[in-house]
This record gives structure tokens, sequence and C-alpha cells, in this order.
């Protein structure tokens, strides 16, 4: 079958392409920045991929008109705290004009459990998507999840760094609010299942796991999965904003993603009916298991996508092209050259930056600069890298993100998404002698822009030869 996977550089995206592709479909990825599809180049020869924003007007008689299947993974929650509702009615509206003139069959959408009465606004817009979308000329399926648990999610991550940073912790009340979270691989088990099946045609189910929680049962029960106790006290007194900048300030998730995640976090989030998981005939797994299941892959060096990728877990939400060509006028460098022996350890040092591996010299510094980036609002540095020795254009690489990964061609370009008065960019390139060059290029915004840069000068002296001496000369 032809299958159109929108949201395919997302989270759930990039889990289900290849699913898609050893099932023998033929997908077409539509995403709006191909520079930043975060695959292979066996897989991206194993696809097509259009560039299509469906915030933006629609191009009618752009997309193939012998689609069977349509997959709708779009979501704007992390883009703004305030109208991200209108922005994901505008997608939705936009997809199905997309669709009129092309006879897609089924389409399937990814939502959340939204069973209570007064709704959060990110569950309430995406009940109105999905209210939208049955107004779109083809068959729907909508799954409505509870919290996702899988190596690299949102929710994993965000228990991860509270419970793995935090052995007592003052929380906020809505941690008593009840859920029903649901492994990663039982979400892509559903996905997969209710395709061309039509007892799922123009019908919403509910799926999730087989356990109702607190989320502070899930703290707990994360840090006994772990081998390790924790102690949690919940006050009333914690507002939600506090709540937010609590989440923001101790895990690796953007404040605007903290702030809409709070918001949901005080509604309960329970499945009504498992009235799917008996016409599949699917199992899914306890909590204690899919906690075990994302530290398989965690330790395998499998885990195949992460929410920190996606380009709204950083601050700017522009498309890659815009800043691969990096500016050779009006800016300032720092640029170090190292004449290498071992050219190909030399590129598996410079793939393996940042992240645990750190940036070979002074990284008690990044880690004070990542922490001051986080006081004004920045990235900071955790969000760390998904793989320890992979790169992709679109990665997310502690505060910077990935513009250009070409090894072939030995050259990493990345581009700064710190709070800084300017822009900047990092490169390694290994030149046809054997000679490692490094470039940091900053284009200042203004007098602050230069001042700023002047300022650090010094610090640039050590930390930057330390660095490219650091990647010439480790094992």
């Amino acid at each position: 079958m032809k299958i159109l996977l929108t949201g395919a550089n997302g989270y759930i995206g990039m889990r289900l392409l290849p699913m898609l592709l050893n099932l023998g479909h033929e997908v077409i990825c539509a995403v709006r920045d191909a520079e930043r599809l975060s695959v292979d180049k066996e897989t991206l020869s194993r696809i097509s991929v259009l560039e299509i924003d469906f915030l933006k007007e629609v191009r009618m008689g752009y997309l193939p008109k012998d689609i069977d299947i349509a997959y709708f993974l779009i979501h704007s929650m992390s883009t703004s705290t305030k109208d991200f509702d209108e922005m994901e009615a505008r997608t939705a509206k936009n997809f199905n004009r997309y669709l009129e003139d092309i006879a897609v069959k089924q389409v399937i959408y990814l939502s959340g459990i939204v069973n209570e009465e007064n709704l959060s606004k990110h569950l309430w817009s995406r009940k109105n998507v999905e209210k939208i979308l049955y107004q779109g000329s083809y068959a729907l399926t909508v799954l409505r999840a509870g919290i996702i648990v899988g190596s690299g999610s949102s929710s994993f991550e965000i228990i991860r760094d509270l419970c793995e940073k935090l052995p007592f912790m003052i929380t906020p009340k809505w941690v008593l609010t009840k859920t029903q979270p649901i492994a990663i691989r039982d979400v892509m088990n559903f996905l997969i299942g209710v395709m061309e099946n039509p007892e799922t045609y123009n019908a919403s189910f509910d799926i999730a796991g087989p356990e109702i929680m607190t989320y502070k049962a899930m703290l707990k029960g994360y840090a006994k999965a772990r081998g390790f106790n924790n102690w949690i006290v919940t006050v009333p007194v914690m507002t939600p904003k506090l709540s937010s900048y609590w989440l923001y300030f101790v895990t690796s998730t953007s404040y605007k993603l903290a702030l809409n995640l709070v918001d949901s976090m005080k509604v309960e989030v329970i499945a009504q009916d498992n009235r799917l998981q008996q016409l599949l005939d699917l199992k899914t797994h306890t909590y204690r298991e899919a906690i075990d299941m994302a530290f398989k892959k965690i330790a395998q060096n499998q885990v195949v996508s992460s929410w920190k990728d996606s380009m709204v877990s950083g601050r700017f939400n522009q498309d890659l092209e815009k800043h691969i060509q990096v500016p050779k006028y009006g800016v300032l460098k720092d640029e170090q050259k190292l004449q290498i022996g071992n050219p190909s350890k030399v590129l598996e040092n410079i793939w393996c930056i940042g992240g645990e591996r750190g940036w070979y010299y002074g990284n008690w510094l990044w880690r004070i600069r990542g922490f001051l980036d986080k006081l004004i609002g920045g990235v900071g540095l955790r969000r760390g890298r998904t793989h320890p020795n992979k790169l992709n254009a679109g990665d997310a690489l502690d505060f910077w993100r990935v513009l250009l990964a070409d090894k072939d061609g030995r050259r990493l370009l990345l581009f700064a998404e710190m709070k800084l008065p300017g822009e900047a960019w990092l490169e390694f390139k290994i030149d046809e002698h054997n000679v490692l060059h490094q470039t940091a290029t900053f284009r200042p915004r203004g007098l602050r822009g230069r001042l700023y840069w002047y300022s650090i000068v010094p610090m640039h002296y050590f930390i930057f030869g330390g660095m490219i001496r650091g990647i010439a000369e480790a094992n």
C-alpha cells in the first residue's frame, strides 16, 4: 500500500516509519523541512519525501492521487502556550483540503484520552482536531492514547530526570491525578493493527495500559524499577506557573511544553473501554514492563527517536536550510586547525561529541554555560543527544542543533540554540590533507552582540584550543 506519513520526523513518526517499510509498504513522508528528516541514507532511498507545511496555504494537486492510507501525527503543543489550539485546528482543516481530490481510504489519527468534562486546553484541542478530521472525505480511525512511556518519550524523560536528580521531591498536588500509561510498543501495535480494518473505520478508541496510577505512583514505580528509593512530599501551594518552572529547571523539557503539560496533568486520563484491544487481540504491557523495555533500548543504543530532536525542543522553529550556509561577512570567528595522524578515529570522536561524552575539554565550563542558559529561558545542556555515536541533520545536541552531518565528506555543522545576542555556528571538518579544522562563527546582533563576543574571547582561547586537541587525542 501507499501510505502518507505526516509528522514523519516526530517521536511517533520516526518509530512508525521503519515498521511500515518492514511490512513492505510504500511510504511518503510529509515534512516541513526535508533537510531535517533524521533518517539514514538507506532509509532515505526507500521513501519519498514531500515538503508540506500544513499551517500554510494549501497547494491542491500536490499529493499523489493513489494514496491508500494517511497517518495524521501532527501536534503543536510544544510550539506555543497561547495559540497552539488554533494552529492545530488550521493544520487539520488544511489536511482535509489536501485530501479532497485524492481517494484515501483511511486516515489514522493519534490523539489523547478525552473522557473528562473539564479538559485542559491541550486535550480540548486534540478533541477539536478529531471533530475536524471526521469532516474529511475518508474513513477516520482515532486512537486516544494515555501517557506514552518509552525510550525518548517526553513523559518517560521527564520522569527519568525527576527521579534520577531528585531523591527527595516537594511536588504539586497534581501528582495525585490518576492516569493510565501505555508502552510505546503497544501504541505502535495499535497504529499498525487498525490499518485497513473496516471494523475500525469512522470510530474512536481509547488505548492504554492495564494499570490506573497516579503520577506519584509512576515516579515511585520508576525508582523501584531502577533499584532506589525516592521520597515525595505533596504540597497544595505550588501554582501551575511554579510547577512549570519546577519541571523546566529540573528536567530537559522546554518551558512551553512544561506549561502545557502541567495544564493537562490536572485532568484524569483514564480509558473508558478496551474494545480495540479485544478487536485486535492485543495484550498491553504494564508500566514496569514499559520502563524495562525503555532501558533495554537505551542500554543497547537502540533509541529510535526522542522528543528532544523535534525542532520545538529548541528556541527556534525555522527551516534548517536557512542556517546551513555559514555567513562570511559581518561575523566574528575563532578558527583552529591541527594536523592529525588518524583521521578515522578523529572523525569518530567528532561524531561522539556532546551528551555523556562531553566536549573534550572544560566540561565544567560547558555545564556552567548550560546552567546560565537555562536561567534565562534557554534549552541548557539537558537535552543531551539521542544516540552516542550517530548524528543526523535536525538532531538536538545539548544546546546545539545539527545542521549538517556528512560523515563521508568528513564535516559536521552545528547551530546554537542557546540564548545569544546573535547567531552562532560551530563547524568541524577534516580536509584532504588530514588537517582538522574547527571554526566557531558568530553573527552579532548590534553592539550588545559584539560586546558579548569580546567579553568571552579569553575563555575561547582555552575552550576551543583545548577542544580541538581533545578531539584529536581522545582514544
